[in-house]
């Protein structure tokens, strides 16, 4: 983890929501630490105890993120049992979360932009969310009987990096188009 394991703390979190919406917002290489620390309104000892740096704050702000999408799943499996709901319920949640929340596109697409290097912390970190998110799919598409469930997944993984982009660069009128195609590649009748 590149985080350094210390207890939460209110100064901590604020730190950590404050970098989260000031990296997504404004891109990561674009936020100096003073500005976190500022914005925070926390000293820089205060981050010192709870990271190692910027990088270890950037690392915790995309760890971040793939807990709140790995939540989202987990909140819609406590949902139903079903696969095929399940799976419906995956594809709605990608466009709110697209027009609720993730609006300037992935944070992942947008923090490896940033960090080319393949073999950097934070390319390492996307790449396990990226992982993470296509094997969920397969799974679910699998449970689902779909025949080719790895194809079929890493289709919508696509859909939804399209969703996210597109939703940035041209709005909401994104949803219909994604809500579509992602029900069709994942075998749904339409909703």
């Amino acid at each position: 983890m590149s985080t350094i394991e210390t207890p939460t703390s209110p100064a901590r979190d604020r730190l950590l929501s404050t970098a989260a919406e000031l990296f997504y917002r404004e891109g990561i290489h674009g936020i100096g630490v003073d500005r976190v620390l500022s914005d925070a309104n926390v000293t820089r000892a205060t981050m010192y105890r709870h990271f190692a740096g910027k990088e270890a704050l950037v690392a915790a702000y995309l760890d971040r993120e793939d807990a709140t999408i790995r939540g989202y799943f987990a909140a819609a499996g406590a949902q139903t049992e079903d696969p095929e709901r399940l799976l419906a319920l995956v594809i709605e949640g990608v466009a709110d979360d697209a027009e609720r929340y993730h609006t300037r596109g992935c944070p992942f697409i947008n923090a490896a932009a940033e960090y080319p290097d393949p073999d950097s912390e934070v390319r390492r970190i996307v790449a396990r969310h990226r992982t993470w998110f296509r094997d969920t799919l397969a799974g679910l598409l699998a449970a689902a009987g779909r025949d080719d469930a790895e194809a079929t997944a890493a289709v919508l993984v696509l859909l939804r990096d399209a969703m996210l982009v597109g939703n940035a660069l041209d709005g909401a009128s994104v949803r219909d188009a994604f809500e579509r195609a992602a029900r069709q590649a994942a075998g749904l009748a339409e909703g």
